[in-house]
């Protein structure tokens, strides 16, 4: 099953770009990886792998992070990202994708994890949905982020257009595992995550 949100990452851009002032590098993609592995930390029952039988707790939150290479596409894994700094996520993610473009990565590296990220905004692209790596039971695809004018109003009744920057996130989710209620409030709170940086730093 396929589910859609659009997430504004204004808070996210002010964060990061103060971050960056203290001389802390990050990308959006460490922010997402964080709210995604912070949303699973606080609703389990998505943090999960089919097994052929059911559905199998996972009693960890390791995130495989998709990276392109020219030997095609391989998914290096944040392990334990729940508990991780986003700097430490940032520097995890920037070893693990350096590694795997070498071709050094070593098994247990990119083997295991409990859910996916797939990222393709950089290449321009809006909105895709991905194939859930078994045993896995959810993906996320990210697009880019789009600049989207919003009517808004302040506290004195007065419209404006604003510009909000905006993603296009869609989990892919095995429904035997994860059903469609339990991805669409998965996805409600991974937004309210990401877009409340202040719970994720």
């Amino acid at each position: 099953a396929y589910t859609t949100v659009d997430c504004d990452l204004g808070a996210v851009l002010k964060a990061r770009q103060n971050l960056i002032r203290d001389n802390i590098k990050v990308s959006v993609n460490d922010f997402i990886i964080k709210a995604a592995a912070v949303t699973l930390k606080q609703m389990p029952g998505v943090n999960v792998s089919w097994d052929g039988e059911g559905p199998k707790q996972l009693p960890f939150v390791d995130i495989s992070v998709a990276v392109a290479t020219d030997r095609g596409l391989i998914t290096p894994v944040i392990k334990d990202a729940a508990a991780k700094g986003i700097q430490e996520i940032a520097d995890s993610v920037k070893a693990l994708s350096k590694k795997a473009r070498d071709g050094k990565l070593l098994p247990e590296e990119y083997q295991g994890g409990s859910f996916s990220i797939s990222n393709l905004g950089m290449f321009g692209i809006d909105e895709f949905t991905s194939v859930i790596n078994p045993p896995q039971a959810c993906i996320l695809s990210v697009g880019r982020f789009r600049p989207v004018l919003k009517l808004a109003q302040d506290e004195e009744g007065n419209a404006s257009l604003q510009q909000h920057q905006l993603i296009k996130v869609t989990m892919s989710s095995d429904s035997r595992a994860v059903d469609d209620e339990l991805a669409t409030r998965f996805l409600e709170s991974f937004k309210a995550n990401l877009e409340n940086p202040a719970r994720l730093i």
